[in-house]
């Protein structure tokens, strides 16, 4: 409780001395399957284990493991996150989709128009996709009431400055905003590198053209 406290003290202090502060989450590479999908690689009838919840209300992280097998090579022990989607997405860092030969296009989750393909290994079964490979294109989460605070709206984009020994900006940062959205910022393993991610890192939101922590 007491640090909790205190970081709340610390962003409240953040806040009034530099902008809207929000909290960055780092994603690593994960696969969200579609009912047909869960059958081919686990069988007919199979049902996704809950392990663990996520930050963003009703979405989770599964026991299940898949691997994923491009033309240059295979990862092994790729999340799935739940609950079922109506269709098969994979979202890799640049770093896993160059390992594994994919030319995966940066978009945001559910725009597959155009996307690769990549062939999805089960204990039952394989997969191939035809489509649905991308890299996340970075973006916050908001709910109504903290979009109407910072000042921004569904669609746009801002920038994330962050702070510490790997300082950086984060431009091109898309919001969305959804009563079902927990407020937080996610990046990728690869952005997370670069800025020097730790838990419970935050950012300082500002919209594009207001300036940078740098001013």
């Amino acid at each position: 409780m007491k640090n909790e406290c205190i970081d709340s003290l610390a962003d409240r202090v953040m806040e009034r001395l530099f902008g809207h502060v929000i909290e960055i989450e780092a994603s690593g590479r994960h696969v969200h399957l579609s009912r047909d999908a869960v059958e081919r690689l686990f069988g007919r009838g199979y049902q996704l284990t809950k392990k663990a919840e996520l930050s963003q209300p009703g979405q989770f992280v599964c026991r299940e493991r898949v691997s994923l097998r491009g033309a240059k090579g295979t990862l092994d022990g790729v999340a799935v996150l739940g609950p079922e989607r109506a269709e098969t997405q994979v979202e890799l860092s640049a770093t896993d989709a160059l390992a594994l030969g994919v030319k995966a296009p940066v978009r945001m989750s559910g725009q597959l128009e155009g996307t690769p393909g990549i062939t999805l290994i089960g204990p039952r079964g394989e997969l191939s996709l035809p489509r649905g490979v991308l890299i996340a294109k970075r973006h916050v989460h908001l709910t109504p009431e903290d979009a109407r605070r910072f000042g921004v709206k569904n669609g746009e984009e801002v920038e994330v400055s962050v702070l510490g020994e790997r300082a950086l900006v984060f431009r091109s940062v898309a919001v969305r905003v959804s009563p079902d959205f927990a407020s937080y910022m996610h990046i990728d393993y690869d952005e997370a590198n670069a800025c020097g991610f730790r838990r419970g890192m935050a950012g300082i939101l500002r919209i594009s053209g207001e300036g940078s922590a740098d001013d």
